[in-house]
């Protein structure tokens, strides 16, 4: 079909909408005609005809693309979570179910505009990292080299969006099912903080610890994704909101030394692969390259707790999330999925409590380490395997390939995985960016920083995305507030920024597109910033850097009619800072010409 984009990246399909050079419908029925020429890597256990899609379809055909975040773009889903009149089966035919209503996450895009075009194979009930333990549906097969693992669980996503069958997936990550078959695949993997996207309408692995994750071809795509995912869902008891989320558009560079924290060389395991070894020490020299500073790390308590996700009372977790049906399934559980589950009623409450304590203390060794750096880079994973020697050896070769990822939803960690060239023997390998929970946007922007400085093929494309490099603001969990009034570098309330750890960023212009005003009153002299796309201007502004934990204080203090807002910046980023209620102008001086609350202060 002439016209419609080689590599679905959301950039490019939404260029395409706006200029009307194809359509939604067309580019889900390509989509799915190119999914059918890949059935023998076993990608999807569902795959809807385009009719069964009407609904999603007509619903885009009077909406403008501007009118949503997602228009029209297509996605993949893990067969652990549900979608609206698609089968989830887990993996296992006999667990079957078709549920009436899409899982929160799900219909969050939806709703934004995306397309579910279907359901993708997994290691059954989300318990492996090889894609190997599907049995009904078979091996799901590496997206650039069908004889190699593809990953799991969630490996027909990673794969799915390899082979550009789609702009972005779902899948979910307890133990790194998210971030191996990305590295795998040649993909970005995004491992949210828990809680931040919903587990409502999924199939659990570890209730406590499982998290949906995002695949896509770029860090950018999985950002866009992410913050259209993203919100509280009272009906999960395990959501929770980000408290720096007033900072979700500033993250992207550092403007300050990046300090990334590297395992000791005792600690860095590849069994063996030489490979691997040598891209890795290849990406800490990139960094370096790009003016990062590495440190030295010990990890020990990060494999620590890694060693507790299958030794303790998490394997009983797993058992629980299919305990009613466990004795049914017979020959349909992959023979693997039920030797690691098969113990757990006779794990003892003791044991769970000794390995809670054993996982605190790793915990508050684990906030140490974070104490002295940005984030942590790691490999993603340390080797790779062709699907015979998996087989052959199911349980040992999988915790492999979990050593440098099990531990984090343990020790509450957030990770965006990234590629990372190939190795010496033509295979993928890629490297995780992790830290402290709620700094997702920190290492998105990260990822999307080194995603444009490598230049490096994406998927199994083989094409180079045209990426952006993101705009200067700062990495750590701090607050980029944008001021325009008493609250300047010199000017009377500059302390309350300054006595909170605040620090001056830039100084710089908003958008052509706000008007400045004199509030009426005082003393003191105040302003008002009020965005106007009829008749506005730029403004100058100076942008505040706070730590996160002052933020709230700061806010508080500031007076009606003022509030804290979302202020476009002439770069185009969004940074939090003051905007004034309409209501608030009534009697004020429009002072919009003179471009500055200074040039106003000047002529008083």
């Amino acid at each position: 079909m002439s016209g419609l984009p080689t590599l679905p990246d959301i950039p490019k399909l939404e260029a395409g909408y706006r200029k009307g050079c194809f359509t939604p419908r067309q580019v889900i029925a390509d989509a799915l005609a190119r999914a059918a020429r890949f059935e023998d890597r076993n990608i999807f256990t569902f795959r809807p005809e385009i009719d069964a899609l009407m609904p999603w379809l007509s619903r885009l055909e009077d909406a403008e693309p501007e009118s949503l975040p997602l228009f029209g773009i297509p996605f993949l889903v893990k067969d652990n979570i549900d979608v609206a009149g698609m089968p989830t089966t887990a993996a296992c035919v006999p667990f079957a179910y078709t549920p009436d209503r899409s899982a929160f996450v799900v219909q969050r895009l939806v709703d934004a505009g995306a397309i579910p075009i279907g359901k993708t194979n997994m290691d059954q009930f989300a318990t492996g990292l090889v894609g190997t333990r599907s049995p009904q549906w078979g091996v799901c097969r590496n997206a650039l080299d069908p004889g190699w693992i593809a990953g799991g669980s969630s490996a027909g996503s990673a794969v799915g969006v390899a082979l550009g069958l789609a702009s972005f997936s779902l899948g979910t990550d307890t133990a790194g099912s998210g971030r191996v078959p990305a590295m795998l695949n040649n993909v970005v993997g995004l491992k949210p903080s828990r809680g931040l996207l919903s587990m409502s309408g999924i199939v659990p692995a570890c209730r406590s610890l499982d998290c949906p994750s995002v695949f896509a071809l770029t860090a950018a795509d999985a950002r866009r994704v992410f913050e259209v995912a993203v919100d509280r869902d009272r009906e999960d008891p395990w959501s929770r909101e980000n408290p720096f989320s007033n900072s979700v558009r500033a993250a992207g560079l550092p403007t300050g030394t990046l300090r990334l924290g590297v395992p000791i060389e005792s600690q860095l395991e590849f069994f063996g692969d030489t490979g691997n070894a040598g891209c890795y020490a290849a990406a800490v020299e990139a960094w370096i390259e790009l003016g990062a500073e590495t440190e030295e790390v010990d990890i020990a308590p990060l494999l620590a707790a890694a060693r507790l996700l299958y030794d303790g009372p998490w394997v009983a977790e797993r058992y629980l999330a299919v305990e009613d049906v466990f004795e049914q399934l017979g020959d349909a559980m992959d023979p693997a999925v039920r030797a690691i589950l098969e113990p757990s009623p006779d794990l003892r409450t003791v044991d769970a409590w000794r390995a809670a304590y054993a996982l605190q203390r790793c915990r508050v060794a684990a906030e140490r380490l974070f104490d002295g750096i940005d984030a942590l880079l790691l490999p993603t994973a340390p080797t790779s395997y062709r699907i015979e020697e998996v087989l052959a050896e199911p349980l040992a070769l999988n915790t492999r390939m979990g050593f440098y990822t099990n531990f984090m939803n343990l020790l509450d960690l957030c990770g965006v995985a990234v590629p990372a060239g190939m190795n010496t023997a033509g295979r993928p390998f890629g490297v995780t960016l992790a830290a402290p929970a709620m700094r997702d946007q920190a290492l998105l922007g990260l990822a999307e920083w080194w995603q444009a400085s490598q230049g490096l093929p994406a998927g199994a494309t083989g094409q180079v995305p045209a990426l952006v490099t993101p705009s200067p603001s700062r990495y750590s969990a701090r607050v980029d507030v944008a001021v325009c009034g008493a609250h300047l570098d010199g000017l009377p309330l500059n302390w309350q920024l300054v006595e909170r750890g605040g620090k001056l960023v830039e100084k710089t212009l908003t958008m052509s597109c706000y008007r400045l005003y004199a509030l009426p009153g005082g003393p003191p002299l105040r302003p008002g910033l009020l965005r106007d796309e009829n008749a506005g201007t730029a403004i100058e502004v100076e942008v505040w850097s706070l730590p996160a934990t002052e933020f709230g204080s700061f806010v508080a203090a500031i007076p009606r009619p003022l509030g804290i807002g979302q202020v476009e910046l002439e770069s185009g980023c969004w940074v939090s800072g003051f905007l004034c209620e309409p209501a608030g102008l009534e009697g004020a001086t429009d002072i919009s010409s003179l471009g500055s609350w200074r040039a106003y202060l000047a002529m008083q």
